[in-house]
């Protein structure tokens, strides 16, 4: 269903390029969403196919880290302060239990593993405190890494669908004009009407790549300006924590 409207909606914007063409030519050719359907070739049909398949997955993309991306930051938002004021307090135990309330902040997973990583050096006998701080510090890495990794899920595809979509459409072209010469093969003639079939094909499988591959190219640029905010946020966070790491381990002294 969502495919369907969204072929008539793309179909729609390009349907007045292919009127001029048949207006142009004197011949009779339908110019709604369905007629130029019906008029396409196999070839064209295909890819046509394939990219709607490949918007509606970059759609799909889009959504999902927006989604995923406003939950880091609320929560985020909440957990900052909160965390800050059980740290301040000495409540490592507190600062966990906040953190593990909001999973879906990116800065709490990062946080988390540095305490729990600190707390389990610092309950174990025997521990060097130097080993607790880089201990600590490599948790902080690790996971930072991983939360790095989530974060930037799905966009190497929207790049690759930015990218590949335009020459998608051109395959399409280049089929509707070769389409249009077989016309004129076949019919005997020069004029218009012979290629506007051919022509309009490859107005449409060229202003579907178009209308795919920008919006995953605009999307793809704003969604990695945000993880790089955050992986910014998660380096201030882990410095501050090993920071507090630090200051705890001179007062202990």
């Amino acid at each position: 269903m969502f495919a369907t409207h969204e072929a008539a909606a793309i179909l729609s914007h390009v349907h007045v390029a292919a009127t001029w063409v048949v207006q142009e030519g004197g011949g009779a050719m339908a110019t709604d969403p369905l007629g130029l359907w019906k008029a396409m070739g196999w070839v064209a049909r295909t890819v046509v196919i394939i990219l709607f398949i490949m918007s509606g997955w970059s759609i799909g993309v889009m959504i999902d880290r927006w989604m995923a991306y406003s939950a880091a930051r609320k929560q985020s938002r909440a957990f900052a302060p909160a965390v800050a004021g059980a740290l301040r307090d000495g409540r490592i135990d507190e600062a966990i239990k906040v953190a593990e309330r909001n999973k879906k902040s990116h800065l709490a997973k990062v946080v988390t593993a540095g305490l729990m990583e600190f707390k389990a050096h610092q309950d174990s006998p025997g521990a060097i405190p130097g080993e607790t701080i880089e201990a600590s510090k490599r948790a902080l890495e690790r996971t930072e890494a991983i939360v790095h990794a989530e974060l930037k899920r799905g966009l190497g595809g929207l790049a690759t669908i930015g990218s590949t979509a335009p020459f998608v459409g051109l395959f399409g072209t280049v089929m509707g004009i070769l389409n249009a010469f077989i016309g004129i093969n076949n019919s005997k003639a020069t004029g218009l009407a012979a290629v506007a079939g051919g022509i309009a094909e490859a107005l449409v499988t060229t202003a579907i790549g178009l209308l795919v591959a920008i919006p995953a190219v605009m999307m793809f640029n704003y969604l990695t300006g945000r993880v790089e905010a955050f992986d910014v946020e998660m380096d201030n966070s882990s410095s501050e924590l090993i920071d507090y790491f630090l200051k705890k381990r001179s007062d202990r002294r």
